[in-house]
């Protein structure tokens, strides 16, 4: 159920392969405890043309997509678990954030609730 999407910059991807990114992505959301493993959903977009303020520098953000129902502190350890493993990973990158958008159990819809 939850969504893991990463916005970077193109040259994150000479440090580390994109595969790697996701997995370690996928890892840290699951070791929260938060979700099921099977649940987890992660993907990257790697920009080539961005601007970080009126600059080039590198980047990585991430847009977590979860259901409902997770208190404000277990979002907030999700968050700081993601952005201190990327910042791990690339400690010369500034800019690594991430936030949090809730959806509700009543609007969401797949394929198979259909």
């Amino acid at each position: 159920m939850p969504h893991f999407v990463m916005d970077c910059s193109q040259s994150v991807l000479t440090s580390h392969k994109e595969s790697f990114i996701i997995e370690q992505v996928h890892f840290v959301a699951y070791a929260t405890g938060l979700f099921e493993e099977g649940d987890i959903k992660v993907r990257m977009n790697p920009f080539k043309n961005f601007i970080v303020g009126n600059k080039s520098d590198d980047f990585i953000h991430v847009f977590a997509h979860i259901m409902q129902g997770r208190t404000t502190e277990q979002k907030a350890f999700l968050s700081k678990e993601i952005v201190t493993k990327l910042a791990t990973m690339f400690p010369d990158i500034k800019n690594i954030a991430m936030n949090i958008s809730d959806f509700e159990k009543a609007t969401y819809c797949n394929k198979a609730m259909l």
